[in-house]
């Protein structure tokens, strides 16, 4: 088969039978034709060409966009970030009025309205991070926040609690969307040794996003009303929608070279076509299934999953009221350097997470207790600020982990299968909360938390760091 004029692409890592199913099978378009009366070889002319980047510095590579315009996209699929975790948390102000106004029942269903959200939240990804590995990040990304816009305006409207459930599950599936893609479109843009400051942005909203919602939200039901806290975040996602229409390009790989070799094809009249050449219905049916091999089969999405839906889970029990920025990148070029690794490797994410494993469950201590004896109110703040540090630097550090493991083929799918526990365990830590404290106290509810996080915080990095490889082996897919 003739390529043009580029040089191949990279290869892609190989995958386990696992996942085989899930991999970009290279389809063979080469055709020999010999004249009859010999053995000279051609080529035939109808044979497709292979497109793939031009060069190591192709302009068209999302990863050698100027750094502005990765910026640009980093801060607004931010955004999108944002909004979503926000509206996990901004009705819990209101929700005496809520309940009232649509006869919730107090206790358990007062629970799930503010926390149906996350179930929705929970199963999304599981189809919205296949269909951005086949269909584009942009588009998938753009369409599921319509559905979320549409769904948490009509819960402005709610005249009942049936309504509101409903609207709450849809808007959380499609408020879904950028934690299952937008992880992918930060490693299509970022190379390794430069991602950790798009995704310290990006974790950073993450956790603002519920902090900051029971803030807000209680000051709009103050002074308006509660069906204005739903408007009103409409408001603001509709503008982050419009921005994203005119600045949000495409940056899959994949989806670019399609288009590039589409655009080949009309211009030439001569069949251009990627490495992934295979019919739609294939490539849907394996991509759907791939974060469900990666959640009950990849002990390399498994075990960092796990520690920061723990954490997640804690960030629902305790909201803090401030949160500090942390930049990895420095650590990781230091390793780079010390070892002359000039691709990197995912354990070098894992000392970050051993600060937050310490700072996590200080401020636990320093929360629960000065809380419960009714200390001066700057103590427990202090005890959610230090809860705050640890939980960013342990968060954002096994999210990078999870993207460096699984190139930007996989990031997505990897995000959604970790996705899934992150927040089933935001949606179920709420639900059993009051009980507990109810029965230990804030010192020793929050003790029970603090000790739990120390043995995760010590076994996850552990096993990360010293059986990270293998781990990735018994996977069959990410970096060797």
């Amino acid at each position: 088969m003739k390529r043009d004029s580029c040089p191949p692409s990279p290869p892609v890592p190989l995958l386990s039978a696992a996942c085989d199913m899930a991999a970009s099978d290279s389809t063979s378009h080469d055709v020999e034709a010999y004249h009859a009366a010999g053995a000279d070889f051609k080529l035939d002319t109808d044979d497709p060409i292979v497109v793939s980047w031009d060069g190591p510095h192709d302009p068209e590579n999302p990863k050698n966009w100027k750094a502005g315009r990765k910026w640009g996209i980093t801060i607004l699929v931010s955004c999108f970030t944002f909004i979503s975790p926000f509206s996990s948390t901004m009705v819990t102000p209101a929700m005496d009025v809520i309940a009232r106004d649509l006869q919730v029942p107090a206790g358990f269903m007062q629970q799930l309205v503010m926390t149906i959200f996350l179930l929705g939240f929970a199963q999304g990804p599981f189809v919205l991070a296949p269909l951005s590995e086949i269909f584009g990040r942009a588009i998938v990304l753009q369409l599921s926040n319509v559905m979320y816009l549409v769904f948490n305006l009509a819960c402005g409207f709610a005249q009942t609690k049936e309504q509101m459930l409903a609207f709450r599950f849809l808007s959380g599936v499609g408020g879904s969307a950028p934690q299952a893609i937008c992880n992918g479109i930060l490693a299509d843009c970022w190379r390794k040794e430069e991602r950790g400051k798009g995704q310290a942005i990006y974790g950073l909203l993450t956790f603002l996003g519920p902090v900051l919602a029971p803030i807000l939200g209680a000051y709009v039901s103050i002074y308006t009303t509660w069906r204005w806290i739903f408007w009103a975040t409409s408001a603001f996602d509709l503008v982050v929608q419009v921005a994203a229409l005119f600045f949000l390009r495409e940056t899959y790989g994949p989806r670019i070279l399609l288009q590039k070799a589409r655009r080949l094809t009309r211009e030439t009249g001569r069949r251009h076509v990627t490495e992934e050449n295979r019919p739609l219905s294939q490539v849907l049916r394996r991509r759907i299934l791939v974060p469900f091999i990666m959640l009950f089969a990849h002990p390399a999405v498994q075990v960092p999953s796990l520690y920061r839906a723990y954490l997640y889970g804690v960030m629902y029990l305790v909201r803090p009221v401030a949160m500090l920025l942390t930049l990895r990148d420095q650590l990781y070029v230091k390793f780079q350097t010390k070892y002359g690794h000039e691709d990197g490797l995912p354990e070098w994410r894992v000392p970050p997470m051993i600060i937050g494993a310490v700072l996590c469950p200080i401020g636990l201590f320093v929360y629960g207790w000065t809380a419960q004896a009714g200390a001066h109110w700057i103590l427990p703040n202090i005890g959610c600020v230090i809860l705050a540090t640890g939980l960013i630097i342990a968060f954002q550090s096994a999210q990078a982990y999870v993207v460096d493991a699984y190139n930007e083929h996989y990031a997505a799918s990897a995000a959604a299968a970790g996705a899934f526990v992150r927040t089933m365990f935001g949606f179920s830590f709420p639900l059993f909360a009051p009980k507990m404290y109810q029965a230990l106290g804030l010192g020793w509810g929050n003790s029970l938390l603090a000790f739990t996080t120390i043995g995760i915080g010590v076994v996850s990095p552990g096993l990360l760091w010293f059986y990270g490889h293998k781990l990735r082996e018994w996977s069959g897919m990410g970096m060797r």
